[in-house]
């Protein structure tokens, strides 16, 4: 009877390595599941949101086009501001400056007269920005109102509460710089000296890039009006990060109102 009794020391191992095995196993199949996923998000944000963005790209520039056409536009007063002055008189006057009611401009003053257009609506096309040293830019990219993450979506946004593009003040326009076409990809290559050219309804607005500076995304200054006329474009900073912002301060060199303004 001795010789028919087995004794199963090794069992408790075994299952052991067993269990240890089912758990490596199932670890690993996790860790490739959630590697497959993050790869395909990442290029989903790369790569198939660019492809989306530039076929819209597309309609979006035959939009601007006719906005060109079929926008209103319309003569307005501009009345340079005086240093400590308010704005006055209904005329168009750049944000923080102007005269005030009881502080009119001297009589001697040449009137000067604004180009301007009606204002576009939220996520409409209505103008294109063209950056001539940056390849993906030199061609042009359109520009909706709005900053919203629809907005950008399809294009660079316009900040609604600026001034529109070549309009006294500081317009400000951002966009995406590693999703969505990304036309904001190569900011950091502008110098000072760069040009920046903005179409619009009212005609071709030339900007001189002044300055290219880094700021934490609370720093809501940059967005806020100067005096003469300048365009502010922002993105992310660095790249694949929203950590900081990415600033280029730029000011009206040439265009339709760039006499008036600076006269």
């Amino acid at each position: 009877m001795d010789d028919a009794v087995v004794t199963p020391t090794e069992r408790p191992a075994s299952r052991s390595i067993g269990i240890l095995t089912r758990v490596v196993r199932v670890v690993g199949w996790t860790s490739i599941v959630v590697g497959v996923l993050i790869l395909g998000f990442v290029v989903q944000q790369l790569f198939v949101t660019t492809w989306f963005a530039q076929q819209h790209q597309t309609a979006l520039a035959e939009e601007a086009e006719q906005h060109f056409i079929t926008a209103e536009i319309s003569e307005t007063e501009y009345i340079p501001p005086a240093p400590g002055g308010t704005p006055g008189n209904g005329a168009v006057t750049p944000g923080g400056g102007g005269w005030s009611t009881d502080e009119q401009p001297p009589m001697d003053s040449e009137r000067r007269t604004l180009l301007i257009e009606s204002r576009p609506e939220t996520g409409s096309a209505f103008a294109i920005i063209r950056i001539p040293t940056i390849d993906r830019l030199k061609d042009g990219w359109v520009v909706v109102e709005g900053v919203q993450l629809r907005n950008l979506k399809n294009g660079a946004g316009h900040m609604p509460h600026t001034p529109l593009p070549g309009m006294p003040g500081n317009a400000v326009i951002s966009g995406h710089r590693t999703t969505y076409g990304a036309p904001f990809h190569e900011l950091d290559e502008l110098n000072p000296g760069d040009t920046i050219e903005v179409d619009t309804a009212v005609g071709t607005h030339i900007y001189e890039v002044r300055e290219v500076i880094i700021v934490r995304p609370t720093e809501l200054w940059v967005t806020e009006p100067r005096d003469g006329a300048w365009l502010t474009l922002t993105t992310c900073h660095p790249k694949f990060s929203a950590r900081q912002r990415l600033i280029v301060f730029a000011e009206l060199v040439g265009g339709p109102n760039w006499e008036v303004i600076y006269t």
